[in-house]
C-alpha cells in the first residue's frame, strides 16, 4: 500500500473520529442545557409569580413572565414592610454569633490539636458528639433554662449600667442573647472539628521551633497559628451565618414576644396565612434569602479554598 493511501485512510479514521466527538459534545451539552433548564424552571417560576397582580397569578403558568398589565411590584413593597424589622431583628443576633463561634472554635480546636495534655481526647469525643445531638431533643430543656434565666434582669444591671436605657435598645432584645448564646453552643462542635482538620495538617516543625525560641503557646496561637487559620474562619463564617440566619426551630421555641421575631418566623406567618397570596410569598422568600445568597456570591472563591484546607 502507498505512502497516499495510508495518508487517505489516516484522514478518514481522523474525520470520522472528529465527527463522532462532535455528535457526543453536542448531546452533552444539550443534556447539561436540559438539566439547567429543569433546575433554574422554579426559581424563575418563583421570580415571574413575585412580579404578578393576584390575577395575574391566578390566569397564567407560574413559568408565563407577566403581562405589561400583569406586572407589579406591590408583592415586593408588601413584604419588604412586613419583612424588615424581623431581618432587622435577626442581623442583630445572627452576626454576633457568627464572630463569635469561629472565635471560640478555633481556640477549642487550638488547645485539642496543638498543645498535649490528659484527657485531650475523651474531651474531643464531647465535641464530635455534640454535631450528632438532635435538636428536637433539647427544645424542652432550651426553653426551661431561658426561662428561668434572668437576662433581662442581668443586663439591666450590668455594674452600674442599666442596657436597656441605652438608645436604640428594648427589653425584648433579651431574647437575641438567647439565641445568639444558643446557635454559638450548637455551632462550636463542627467548628472545632473544621479548625482541627486544618490544624492537625499545620508543620509541626514550625511549632516546635518557636516553642525552642521559647515563644509562649499564646504567641504561637496569635502569631503563627491565627494567620494561618484565615481559610477556614471564612469558611465557618459563611456557615455560621447561612445556619444562624435560616433557622426556624430555635427562634419558635425561644422567642415568645413579636416584636423579636427573626425574619424566618415572620416569613413563615406570610406562608402560612389563611389567605395566601403567592406573589408575596415568593417575594418575601427571596427577601429572606437574599443575605445568604449574597455572603455566597461574595465569597464563593475564599469558600472554595478554605473548605480545601480543612481536609473534610
Amino acid at each position: 500500500m502507498t505512502d497516499q493511501s495510508y495518508s487517505d485512510n489516516a484522514e478518514s479514521r481522523i474525520a470520522k473520529a472528529l465527527d463522532g466527538t462532535s455528535w457526543v459534545r453536542a448531546g452533552l451539552y444539550a443534556g447539561l442545557f436540559a438539566i439547567a433548564v429543569l433546575y433554574l424552571l422554579p426559581l424563575w417560576s418563583a421570580v415571574a409569580t413575585s412580579l404578578k397582580t393576584v390575577t395575574g397569578f391566578a390566569n397564567t403558568a407560574p413559568f408565563v413572565p407577566p403581562g405589561f398589565e400583569q406586572f407589579t411590584l406591590d408583592a415586593w413593597s408588601s413584604a419588604w414592610e412586613t419583612l424588615n424589622p424581623s431581618i432587622i431583628n435577626s442581623a442583630m443576633f445572627v452576626i454576633p454569633a457568627t464572630i463569635i463561634v469561629p472565635i471560640l472554635g478555633s481556640l477549642a480546636a487550638f488547645g485539642l490539636t496543638i498543645t498535649n495534655w490528659r484527657g485531650q481526647l475523651a474531651l474531643y469525643t464531647l465535641f464530635i458528639a455534640g454535631i450528632f445531638v438532635p435538636l428536637q431533643s433539647v427544645l424542652v430543656p432550651l426553653s426551661i433554662i431561658w426561662s428561668n434565666a434572668p437576662v433581662e434582669e442581668m443586663w439591666a444591671s450590668l455594674g452600674p449600667l442599666n442596657v436597656w436605657e441605652l438608645p436604640y435598645t428594648q427589653r425584648y432584645q433579651a431574647q437575641f442573647i438567647e439565641l445568639a448564646v444558643t446557635h454559638i453552643a450548637f455551632g462550636i462542635p463542627l467548628a472545632t472539628l473544621l479548625f482541627r482538620s486544618h490544624y492537625k495538617d499545620m508543620s509541626e516543625e514550625m511549632i516546635e521551633a518557636a516553642r525552642l525560641e521559647g515563644v509562649s503557646i499564646y504567641r504561637i496561637y496569635l502569631n503563627i497559628v491565627l494567620p494561618l487559620s484565615r481559610p477556614v474562619f471564612v469558611v465557618v463564617m459563611i456557615l455560621a451565618f447561612t445556619t444562624i440566619w435560616n433557622d426556624l426551630l430555635f427562634a419558635l421555641v425561644l422567642v415568645s414576644n413579636p416584636a423579636a421575631e427573626p425574619v424566618t418566623v415572620t416569613f413563615s406567618g406570610i406562608a402560612g396565612a389563611k389567605v395566601q397570596q403567592f406573589n408575596t410569598i415568593m417575594a418575601g422568600g427571596f427577601l429572606t434569602a437574599l443575605p445568604t445568597l449574597i455572603v455566597y456570591v461574595l465569597f464563593t472563591k475564599q469558600f472554595a479554598e478554605g473548605f480545601s484546607q480543612t481536609g473534610a
